[in-house]
């Protein structure tokens, strides 16, 4: 089968790669509809998660058919059109009864280099390193899918694919970032970062009570984006004071709840900007703190920063001081995506939530290494390339900067 395969940092390539099997009576086999490119998979790319093996198929938010099932699955059927959760769990251990499935015991069978980093391992997630168990990922024509039954769910009928595939991982990221801030009703809510994730905690912020939701982001095409679907107001950093406009905004207070959607590889502009690069660059830190920093600085006193863009290491400058004495609340994390995924399904049926509008590229499997390539430009106003494994074109590579 083809399948998108990680060829070295900054390397992308279309590759002949065997098809998966049952290994686990608990296993399902998937054949790929939709998976969707994701700003987290960029720091696989350029090597800031060095975790990754050439050969790696990427790929870890996506949809599509069960097209068979081991003998201990028993929710789900050949022919079942379903969405799955790209964070791997067992459904068994103390964290996923605590339905706290992003932190799975039993679902990364390479735990070592996780929990000498981080003093424990959290769960294994599909198509995102050997770090995060190895898995091989979505961007392929069939994906094997671990504890099946916990992790795979049946699509209403009337949701179409477009929609389905990102209750993967964008919309249920974006409900946690908003229900870990604690939104009560009226609440000015502050995101950074108008990208699919970040777009998706928005409209969460707007559906939990939020009175008024505000987007920060650099590309105008993003930030009118946010503003036409979803109703909310934007400033852009590279122009706009951030820090002022806030404060005007919420009554000279700061936001009550500032999420952080970025990660990272995070932009700023100015000295400090460039401090941040050079000091990543030189892997000096193995993270750009920026929004972060603006986020916790921006918070009213007694608020809470929610942080759900990906981190992987240690960072610098970060104002411990800011967060101790404005007494804020920090809470972050990947999300529990067996937690949300079907009540959010329900959403979209019922209309409450519409991602489809993310997906600003489909593009059959064989013009993936383009799709990452425009996705990381932000060219062609690309929100998010969603690849369709079963439409087939030519061949390609993508080199990062290309």
């Amino acid at each position: 089968m083809k399948a998108l395969c990680w060829d070295g940092v900054g390397n992308l390539k279309l590759h002949d790669v065997p098809e998966p099997s049952i290994l686990d009576g608990r296993d399902a086999i998937i054949k790929v509809l939709a998976s969707s490119v994701c700003g987290s998979d960029l720091h696989l790319i350029n090597g800031y998660l060095p975790a990754m093996r050439e050969g790696d198929i990427m790929g870890h938010e996506f949809m599509g058919e069960v097209v068979d099932v081991g003998p201990d699955v028993k929710r789900i059927s050949p022919g079942d059109r379903v969405v799955v959760g790209s964070v791997i769990a067992c459904g068994s251990c103390w964290y996923c009864r605590n339905e706290e499935f992003s932190l799975c015991d039993n679902s990364n069978p390479q735990p070592v280099m996780t929990e000498k980093l981080w003093g424990h391992a959290p769960a294994g997630i599909i198509g995102y390193s050997q770090a995060a168990g190895g898995f091989a990922g979505s961007h392929a024509e069939y994906v094997r899918v671990p504890f099946a039954d916990i992790g795979s769910f049946r699509i209403p009928e009337g949701v179409e694919d477009m929609a389905a595939v990102f209750v993967s991982d964008a919309v249920p990221t974006g409900w946690m970032a908003a229900e870990m801030g604690g939104i009560k009703g009226g609440d000015v809510v502050a995101v950074w970062g108008a990208g699919g994730v970040g777009q998706m905690a928005a409209r969460s912020a707007q559906l939990q009570g939020a009175g008024r939701v505000v987007v920060i982001d650099r590309f105008p095409d993003r930030l009118d984006t946010a503003a036409g679907q979803l109703g909310v107001e934007t400033l852009d950093y590279t122009t706009d004071d951030v820090q002022e406009a806030l404060r005007e905004l919420s009554g000279g207070r700061g936001p009550d709840v500032c999420i952080e959607a970025v990660g990272m590889e995070a932009h700023q502009t100015g000295a400090v900007g460039a401090y941040d690069k050079a000091k990543h660059a030189l892997r000096m830190q193995t993270d750009r703190p920026s929004a972060v920093r603006e986020a916790i600085l921006a918070c009213r006193k007694g608020g809470t920063v929610s942080i759900v863009g990906v981190f992987g290491g240690f960072v610098d400058k970060f104002p411990l001081g800011a967060a101790m004495n404005k007494a804020l609340t920090l809470r972050m994390g990947q999300m529990h995506a067996q937690r949300y995924i079907p009540m959010l399904l329900e959403r979209v049926a019922e209309g409450e939530i519409d991602p489809s509008y993310l997906a600003t590229h489909p593009l059959p499997l064989d013009e993936g290494p383009d799709g990452y390539r425009m996705f990381e430009q932000k060219r062609d106003g690309c929100l998010r390339a969603v690849f369709r494994p079963h439409t087939q074109l030519d061949g390609g590579s993508y080199t990062t900067g290309a």
